[in-house]
This record gives C-alpha cells, structure tokens and sequence, in this order.
C-alpha cells in the first residue's frame, strides 16, 4: 500500500475522522476501574477482549475522549452519534452501512477532484528491441565487482518522484490475470562453499579426520552452533547426524559413527574469529560491502511489471544450513540442502528477455502464467514447501492484495453486529455442533485467535481455536474477583506459548463445561468442528470471511480506539510516537506477537541510561551558568550578560527537550522488549488509519 498511502489523506478529506465504528464502551487501558467481568447482558461483546488489558498511557491535561458521552445504555451507539457538535458531513471510512453504496467502486473514484482525472493505459509492450544475455556475461551473483554511483539526496527524491506508479487509479484486469508484462533477472545464489584453512582442523576420537567438501560444509553448520542450546537437544543431535551422514563418502561413515566422538571446537573457534573480523571491520571496507550489496540489489533487485519498475522482495535464495524451527520442532537439525538453478522454476513474460541460468546450470522449468504473482518457486527439502520469489511489499502486486484485505475488514465491520447476535444465539441452540462453533467463533471474535489445523505427526504440535485440547483450557468460576474466568495455556503459531486468562459471559462458561464433560487430556474441546467447517460456515455469512478476517479487523479497530484515547494534539512528536508504539502494542499483544528479550537489550539500555545521565548533568552545569549570569546582571546591568543569559536560557530549553526523548525512547525500548510491533504493522493494520492519525 506504499503507493496508496501518498493519497489516502486525501481520501479522509484531511480529517481525522475513524476509520471503523468505535464502541462508546472500549476502555481506556490507564482508568479501569469498576468493570471487571463479562455477564450474559451483551453490553460490551462490541469491544476486543484486548481492551481489557492494561497499558499505561501517558498522562494528558486534555483526554481526546472527554467528550465522548459516558452512559453505558449507549454501548451500541456508533461513537459518531455520541460525539458533541461537529462536522457530521464528514464521511466515516468503517461507518455502518454508510459505503454499501460504493463498494464496487475503485480506489481512485474515492480521490479528490484533483486526481480524477485517469491518466491514459501505459504501453505494456516489451521495448523494440531486447537483447538476450549471453551465459559468458552471467555470474554466479555473488560477489558483484561494479561500484554503485552515488547518487545525491535530491536527485534520488527526483528519481523516486518520477517512479510513483498511480496504479490504483487504472482499471482493474479482468479474467484473473495479475499482470500483462513481467520480466526480471531471476533469483541470486548461495556461493559456492569454500574449503576451511588446512590447519583448522576436525577430530573423530582424538584423530584428525580430512573430511570431503560436503561433508566439511555440513560440519561447518554445526559447529557454527556449537555454543547454542540447539546443540544440546537430542531430536536437533539426532537429526544433524543422520543427515551429515547421507552427504559423507563411503569411508567417512565407516569412520564417524558416533556424535558425541566429534570434536567441532577447534572449526568453531575458527567461525567465531571470522564473525569478529566482520564486526572489526574497516569503514572502508564496510562501505565496499555495502556497495557490492547495492550493486547486486541494482541487477537483480527490481523487475518490470506492465511498464514501470518495482522491487522484488526476497530475490537471494536462503543459503544451506540447519533447519532450527520454533519450539521443539520435531525436524531441527535437518539439513537445508543447497538450492540449485535446477530445482528453480522461473516465471515471467513469453515476450520478456527470459533470466539466464548461471553457468553450467538450467532452470527446472519456465513459466508463463500471468494469473500469479512469484517470480521464481521452488521446494524446500525439510518440510517439503513451497518457496517464492515475490515483489516487495512496495509493489503494486502487493498493494492490490494488501487493499483487498483491508477492505474485506472494513466490509465486515458493517456485518459484525448481526455476526455476533447470531453466534449470541446459537451458544442455546439445540445442536452441540452449532454451539462449539458458536463459541469458537466467540473465541476468534473477542481473543484474534488463529483458527488452527491439523498437525501431522513431523509437524511442530501447534494450536489454533478449532485445535484446542482438553488440556489446553481451565474453567474458574471466580478469579481475582472476576467471575465466569477462561484460563488458556497453549503452544501458538510459531510455537509461541498463549497464556491469558479472561472472563466470559455465563453462557459460554457452561457450553465450554458442557465441552469438556466426560474428556480428557489429549481429546479435542471441539469435537464437532474444524477449521474447513467454520471457514466454510464463515463464506456463508459474507463472501471473502475467514478466521484471519477477523484478526484484521480486530487489530485494526483497536489500533484506532487506542489512538483516539492516548493522542492529543498538543503533544510533542516524541510523546505521540511513544503513543503510537502503545497503541501497536496493544494490537500486537491482542495477536500474540511475542519475542525474546533482544541479546543486546540491556548494554542499549544501560548505553541509552547513560545519555540520559549526561543531559541531567549538562542541564545541571547550564542552570548554574545561568543563575549566576542573573545575579551579576542584577549588580552590573551590562547589555551583554543579558544577551548571554537569553542564550543560556534557550539552550536550557533545547537540553530539556533532548532529555524528554531520551527518556521517552528509554520507556518505549523497555516497554516492547518482549512484544513484537513489526508483524501486526505490516499484516494486520490498515495503514490509511495511520495516516488519517
């Protein structure tokens, strides 16, 4: 949505308008107070369980809600209509029912006057003349010679100015095809392997062993991991090993037969002095990395699609290694086999200059298919997926489906209100198959849960709503003086534990006890559902709806209510961005987005205390200075110190402001040392809220 973003102010006619419906009762995170539990009254179901957490906020002389009206018999009324006097012609872009008339309609219809006016189809056609690349001329795109020219900052402005493509304002292709006109340089390589120093040495039982070069490789990986708690598990051990052995040479497995025989140390230090060497290393030679980086992101880093140039995304294939996976995965320690032209299928134009395979080498296979959006595919040998070259997250390709998406969101939050009466009334219904998907659906709704799916026995043992297991859940009637208490423990995509405790209405606390009658652990909670029936059950209710829908949705909503409630104008853009980092935090601990505490995480801190220690101190001296300026003036009436004293005085005022960043930036890198913002702010927020805020 890169390109979209630079109009979608003007899509809110420079308002600051919502972009969904905001329930008069979300809570603010700072102030909660009396209301402690869910009952079977649905006068809160409108707001994300999410809500109920608690974050502070910074204080705020004037609160953006004060004067939102506080009755709680208004909890279904859109915030619109409790708002006092203002401009009530302004259009809400999540306003129920207030688009039905143009959904059909394209983004460019909803532009000001001033980009209306469609600009005519650019030609798609190839240039008149393409030369075909000679394999003679194609590296192996490792290590790119040619020095990138500089470029100044306004001529790069300029360039990227002229770049901009509008492409939200064509007409929309028909029959399924995503382009007309694709042609890129293919992916990049790994390089070759090259062979450890011969004095670093292998050992098997105290003896030197001279290893071939793939089995060194493979060794290699291992040994770069020898410090790592991976090397301590036994599946990661076990795994490696067998597979090291499917790459030595007859010899070599008559010989290594054992694991715990090897010794990697002397390969390790080896790495480790070469990862300090890279740390070490010269700003000239750093600036020649970069340059020999920038060149190969030049060659092979952007495509032509329908006439204009866009950035591939991930265009260098993953090196080898060792698969590590999240949790206990039960596939660490296998090996990633080495990517070759050969297991690469490239996809592009008929009548594009088609990429030439590096020497030696070929394509697996060349398509021309138009109705999809890779580049280049191939299949990854551990877990046996498919992997993708695709365009950056800038293109037009990914700006189309990222629109769709929000739309789809936005189109929801016009059906939500009858989506939850109904799924209210099935928690009753006579059928328990009708009531687990009612609850479930609760679940997705108010927890963004994830549907989940079926795991396969090699397959890391992760849950989802439609997954959940006897042992997964905890029912308490009362807990820290809330009633109706749901208490989840789970391992959660990626293998990241969900742990929350939260209340529900009286009805869903007995269906979920009904549930669990006569089970133990290991037997599923919804024993009458999957996720192919609920997504089924979703299509049904709105054309596009599926679990992820409603994650989207939810995280977008209370990105907006959250702003709405921590911003006020009058703040510093310090304060506002600690504010908008809160805002995503709370989205992102709606979604689950967790992440270890960065290693580096308490030198930055203690580096960061000590600026801050810094700036009291020169604030300290300043002070000083200046009372002391003061006071002599009062003796002396010379013109001069008063000038001296003014100075003294605005650059007091500029030492203050450095302060506050400085301690904000500190509160903000503390307050998301174990939450990850990045995720839901790529995947799960409307970015035309953010621009409208």
């Amino acid at each position: 949505m890169t390109g979209a973003l630079g109009d979608s102010t003007k899509m809110s006619n420079g308002s600051h308008d919502n972009h969904f419906k905001m329930a008069n009762d979300s809570v603010n995170f700072a102030s909660r107070t009396s209301q402690g539990s869910y009952s079977d009254s649905s006068s809160d179901d409108g707001v994300p369980l999410s809500a109920k957490l608690k974050v502070e906020p910074s204080p705020r002389d004037k609160p953006r809600n004060s004067k939102y009206k506080e009755s709680s018999s208004e909890d279904d009324v859109p915030l619109s209509s409790k708002l006092s006097h203002g401009n009530s012609s302004q259009k809400k872009a999540y306003e129920h029912g207030s688009e039905s008339s143009d959904d059909d309609v394209p983004l460019s219809a909803k532009l000001k006057k001033t980009f209306m006016k469609r600009k005519s189809e650019p030609s798609y056609d190839r240039p008149a003349k393409k030369i075909r690349m000679s394999e003679s001329n194609v590296k192996y795109r490792a290590k790119p010679d040619v020095k990138s020219e500089p470029t100044t900052p306004n001529k790069k402005a300029k360039v990227e100015e002229e770049e901009v493509w509008k492409w939200w304002e064509e007409k929309a292709k028909d029959g399924g095809a995503k382009w007309r006109f694709l042609e890129h340089k293919g992916p990049v390589f790994a390089s070759p392997y090259e062979r450890l120093p011969s004095d670093i040495k292998f050992h098997y039982e105290g003896k030197r062993i001279v290893l071939s070069d793939e089995a060194e490789e493979v060794a290699g990986f291992y040994a770069r991991m020898l410090d790592h708690e991976y090397t301590s598990k036994e599946a990661f051990n076990t795994n490696f090993f067998r597979d090291w052995q499917k790459v030595m040479t007859e010899e070599e497995k008559r010989t290594i037969r054992h694991l715990d025989k090897c010794d990697f140390v002397e390969m390790a230090e080896y790495f480790k002095k070469k990862t300090e060497e890279r740390k070490n290393m010269t700003k000239e030679e750093k600036q020649a990395l970069k340059e020999a980086n920038q060149q190969l992101v030049n060659e092979y880093g952007f495509c032509t699609l329908d006439g204009h140039k866009q950035r591939v995304g991930n265009f260098r294939i993953e090196p080898p290694g060792l698969f590590r996976g999240r949790g206990d995965h039960p596939k660490m320690g296998m090996l990633k086999k080495r990517v070759l032209p050969e297991d690469v299928t490239i996809n592009c134009s008929k009548d594009s200059a088609i990429p030439v395979p590096p020497k030696g080498h070929k394509w697996k296979e060349v398509r021309f298919d138009n109705t999809v959006t890779w580049l280049a595919c191939w299949v990854e040998n551990v877990q046996g997926n498919f992997k993708y070259v695709m365009l950056n997250a800038s293109s037009r390709l990914k700006g189309e489906k990222d629109w769709k998406k929000y739309e789809t969101a936005r189109k929801l939050h016009k059906l939500i209100d009858k989506i939850r009466d109904d799924y209210r009334a099935d928690f009753k219904h006579k059928e328990m198959r009708i009531r687990q998907r009612a609850v479930a659906l609760y679940f997705i709704d108010k927890l963004a849960l994830r549907a989940g799916n079926e795991k396969d026995d090699d397959e890391a043992d992760t849950v989802g709503c439609c997954s959940l297991r006897y042992e997964h859940i905890k029912l308490h009637e009362q807990m820290n003086d809330k009633q109706y208490v749901v208490e989840f423990d789970f391992p959660g995509k990626d293998s990241i534990r969900y742990q929350n405790a939260v209340p529900v209405p009286k009805r869903v606390f007995k269906n979920l006890k009904l549930f669990l009658k006569n089970k133990q652990d290991g037997d599923d909670l919804f024993d009458r559902l999957n996720t192919t029936v609920l997504n089924q059950y979703l299509r049904e209710l709105m054309d596009g709806l599926s679990a992820k829908v409603f994650r989207t949705y939810n995280a977008s909503r209370t990105l907006e209510e959250q702003l709405e409630m921590l911003t006020a104008l009058s703040d510093l853009v310090a304060t506002k961005v600690l504010s908008y980092n809160r805002a995503n935090r709370a989205v992102a601990i709606l979604c689950n987005h967790q992440r270890s505490v960065p290693k580096t995480f308490a030198k930055s801190m203690e580096n960061l205390q000590k600026k801050v220690d810094a700036k009291k101190e020169q604030i300290s001296d300043v002070t000083r200075e200046a009372k002391q300026i003061k006071a002599d003036y009062k003796k002396m009436k010379q013109a001069s110190m008063k000038v001296q004293y003014e100075k003294l005085k605005k650059r007091l005022s500029t030492l203050k402001e450095q302060l506050m960043k400085l301690q904000v930036q500190a509160t903000d890198k503390d307050e998301n040392k174990e939450i990850a913002l990045g995720t839901s702010k790529l995947n799960y927020l409307d970015p035309r809220i953010t621009v409208a805020w």
